[in-house]
């Protein structure tokens, strides 16, 4: 088998057999097939597709190129959830904790920041001792005892993913379902779960800016994941505008505990149920949504789930205490952005808002830039507000003042007023199993 056949094979449209696709994979990872021909082979995927069993068969071959966490010892539904990413999307934090206090064990490995979307590695960072980079045995052991753990990709875990994601950035084939569909999927059934629940992001502030890329997208990973035996359910969500009021790390921390106080923003609340009902649907801990509403509302109202954020957080070596101190947040100054008019707040390019919490330092453009964890953004109006002239839309708090001007260059043409109320989008826009 000569990797140039097996490049030409998909070039030309051709499907893949399994054999083609372990070839290429387990020859990267051993160092036997070079970058150049793996990037051929990511740019006729790219550009030719791949359809379910193609990406199922990659998704498994990714999935041996290293270990597998085994749970099977540890009582308890295991299920996980994933977000393509957002602004001001600090769901994680909330949803894991909420549903671990409830009896779901909940195995999370996530990301960093990268481009104009956060990550919850980052958030966490802000936390005092917060360890996100653990042993695979301290890992399991954590969620043997407190029913969550929250950390970074190994290195033992899903090697291929490191490998062809870093490949995929710097040959423009990121943006490919059967790509996309492989690296999340694969990293998540690494983790050993029963089941996983997807956040596909769809609007202004989404990487899939089309509803009909999101569909296809949330497809393509339900499919994979039902070809692999395990339960998966896709939400199609609104990104039109960002989510909560915190765009940051240490900001969103504090609305994430917030939300587990049974506080914050009706959104981020709203979002964290709706995906916490799926959750507990496919664990089998609730037989209906009715129920499992109830279950989680119960955990927020009681302080159930604000404990097990406690409990998480002190199992990594962090200080939950020091979320709750007025220094938690240390920033050099503040700077409004004003309404220009009165009317009717018309809709947010997020996408902006995003490069604007980028080029602050909450985000990085390049990944080896260091993360500002204090800056950020506060969004103080939503779409549908009524806002007179000189209403506060943005606080912005920041440590440098050139970077300051660079966001405001960004947030000042993110948002645009109207003489008449916009007609207002749901939250969720659909579900899919």
């Amino acid at each position: 088998m000569r990797p140039v056949d097996i490049i030409r094979k998909k070039r030309d449209g051709g499907k893949l057999t399994p054999e083609e696709i372990n070839f290429m994979i387990d020859g990267y990872v051993k160092d036997e097939i070079p970058d150049y021909q793996m990037s051929a082979l990511l740019m006729a995927i790219y550009f030719q597709n791949m359809d379910f069993e193609e990406t199922q068969v990659l998704t498994e071959a990714m999935i041996r190129s290293g270990e597998t966490v085994n749970l099977s010892h540890i009582s308890g539904p295991k299920v996980d959830k994933h977000s393509t990413g957002g602004v001001g999307d600090k769901i994680s934090l909330i949803l894991g904790p909420l549903v671990a206090s409830v009896g779901v064990v909940v195995p999370m490995i996530s990301g960093r920041a990268l481009g104009h979307t956060g990550g919850t590695l980052d958030k966490l960072d802000s936390i005092p001792g917060y360890r996100t980079s653990i042993p695979v045995e301290e890992f399991v052991e954590i969620l043997s005892e407190v029913g969550i753990s929250i950390i970074g990709q190994t290195e033992e875990l899903v090697p291929a993913d490191r490998k062809l994601y870093a490949l995929r950035d710097v040959t423009a084939t990121v943006e490919s379902i059967p790509l996309i569909t492989s690296s999340i999927m694969s990293k998540k059934i690494a983790e050993g779960i029963d089941g996983l629940v997807l956040d596909v992001k769809t609007g202004s502030g989404a990487f899939m800016r089309k509803i009909e890329d999101a569909r296809k997208l949330a497809k393509s990973m339900v499919e994979t994941g039902k070809l692999m035996g395990k339960k998966v359910v896709a939400l199609i969500t609104n990104m039109d505008q960002p989510l909560g009021e915190a765009v940051g790390n240490a900001v969103e921390v504090v609305e994430s505990v917030k939300v587990l106080k049974n506080e914050g923003p009706r959104d981020v609340r709203e979002l964290s149920i709706a995906l916490g009902v799926e959750m507990l649907l496919i664990g089998g801990i609730a037989k209906s949504r009715d129920e499992a509403r109830k279950i989680l509302e119960d955990a927020l109202e009681d302080g159930r789930a604000y404990e097990k954020w406690r409990q998480m957080v002190i199992a990594h070596g962090g200080d939950p205490d020091a979320v709750e101190r007025d220094d938690f947040v240390k920033v050099k100054g503040t700077y409004l952005v004003k309404a220009g008019k009165s009317g009717y707040l018309e809709k947010f390019n997020t996408l902006k808002v995003g490069l604007g919490a980028t080029v602050l330092g909450a985000g990085r453009s390049k990944k080896e830039d260091e993360i500002d964890h204090n800056v950020g953004i506060m969004v103080l109006k939503k779409v549908g507000d009524q806002v007179s002239e000189n209403d506060v839309i943005f606080e912005v708090l920041y440590n440098d003042e050139s970077r300051l001007q660079e966001c405001l260059g960004y947030l000042e043409s993110s948002f645009s007023i109207s003489d008449s109320k916009p007609n207002l989008q749901e939250l969720i826009f659909e579900r899919i199993e």
